[in-house]
């Protein structure tokens, strides 16, 4: 099991909610900067699956963005908007109670 500080639990619930103005850039850095750490291994595991979900809301928007030309990309949009502003927020209140949060439809291309 992971032992997490409560700076740890802070920066894990900052990380996931900043998908939402950042996308995988705060992500990202979290991952980097943890992933050689042992001791910051909550937070490397919750940096990975907020930079997963990221990618994935990114690749969904460019999809939308292609299949735009034919219109239902643009329905899709305010969707995938949406779905990342839910889950951000559900990742975020379970990791500021100290568990760790697993992203449904996700492609976890960072392992």
């Amino acid at each position: 099991m992971n032992t997490q500080t409560s700076d740890d639990k802070n920066i894990a619930l900052l990380t996931h909610l900043s998908g939402l103005l950042f996308s995988i850039i705060v992500p990202l850095i979290i991952w980097l900067t943890n992933k050689d750490k042992p001791e910051k291994s909550y937070l490397t595991e919750e940096g990975k699956e907020a930079l997963n979900f990221q990618i994935t809301v990114l690749i969904a928007y460019f999809v939308a963005g292609v299949l735009s030309v034919v219109a239902i990309g643009l329905l899709l949009m305010p969707l995938i908007w949406l779905g990342n502003l839910v889950f951000c927020i559900l990742a975020a209140i379970k990791v500021s109670n100290g568990q760790s949060y697993r992203y449904p439809l996700t492609l976890r291309l960072i392992k």
